[in-house]
């Protein structure tokens, strides 16, 4: 079965009204239960997940002073949200959401969050709508409990999975590839394992080509026994902050691509949602449930 961490946590105003980017999370589950793709019995609510966890991902001054609403004015506005405990509250299960999914994925082959993806957060700072990095949380949680020994981070967000790389750059047992627009946020780029750059407006031939070239020599080299995968639907040619090229048929391809390598090798896979920044909200909704519908049709 397909198990889906959902929460409405997720999906909250915040306190000043700001609902950019909330609003995918409520409408994204109700297209796929009204479609049919899932049923109510898919989902589940996150735990709250215990401190222990964080810590051993994340700086623990920087965490006490996020938990206390304790960050700097500079610190707040870096992050893109403003800060209160309602927004910490939903961080949180955003990250055991991605943990028990990871743990449902061992069971299932493949298990998805409808949030998560927050990979611009750093060991010790928040950036761009990530305060926590459920992505390295997950890495780490997996490595720890032995339930995996080699975790391949795929993220193909438009944006590189800058905090993502910091934390992970010196554990072997965590390998991250980002293949994001090089033109674009953030305008420092950390180090992944191995970093594609793409060009302004690239089509999906050229696109698929390149992650093909690069992600299926990475199985055979790194041979993973576990796959993160931020699949940030920032990639299509409407998105107003992503400024390639593609399709939504190519967005799906590119998603067809990793869950089927992970399902030939039998690697579980857990999928977290990452960007998505359309205009029209109907674009940003068709393309994440796209993932949906194919871990249903490949998987179940």
């Amino acid at each position: 079965m397909l198990k889906i961490a959902y929460s409405d946590l997720y999906c909250h105003p915040l306190p000043d009204g700001h609902r950019f980017p909330m609003e995918k999370y409520t409408l994204l589950p109700e297209q796929l239960l009204y479609e049919g793709t899932v049923s109510s019995e898919n989902f589940f609510i996150p735990e709250h997940m215990a401190m222990d966890w964080i810590y051993k991902t994340h700086d623990k001054t920087y965490v006490d002073r996020l938990f206390n609403l304790e960050l700097t004015k500079s610190e707040i506005r870096k992050t893109g949200f403003p800060l209160s405990r309602q927004l910490v509250d939903r961080e949180i299960h955003i990250m055991n959401g991605s943990v028990q999914a990871a743990v449902y994925a061992k069971k299932f082959g493949v298990a998805m969050n409808i949030a998560g993806g927050t990979h611009h957060a750093f060991t010790n700072r928040g950036e761009g709508f990530c305060l926590l990095n459920d992505i390295a949380i997950t890495a780490n949680y997996l490595l720890d409990q032995q339930l995996a020994n080699k975790v391949l981070v795929v993220d193909l967000d438009v944006h590189q999975g800058n905090g993502t790389a910091e934390i992970c750059a010196n554990n072997p047992n965590i390998f991250t590839f980002s293949m994001h627009g090089a033109g674009n946020y953030p305008m420092h780029k950390e180090q992944s394992d191995l970093d594609i750059g793409l060009p302004d407006k690239i089509d999906d031939a050229s696109y698929l080509k390149l992650l093909r070239e690069n992600f299926y020599p990475l199985m055979d080299k790194f041979e993973p026994d576990f796959l993160i995968f931020q699949s940030g639907v920032d990639v299509l040619a409407t998105d107003k902050l992503g400024r390639l090229g593609l399709s939504m048929q190519g967005c799906k391809d590119r998603d067809r691509i990793v869950l089927e390598a992970a399902y030939q090798h039998k690697i579980p896979v857990m999928c977290c949602m990452g960007g998505g920044y359309s205009e029209k909200i109907s674009h940003i909704i068709e393309a994440h449930a796209n993932m949906y519908r194919l871990a249903q049709e490949i998987y179940f």
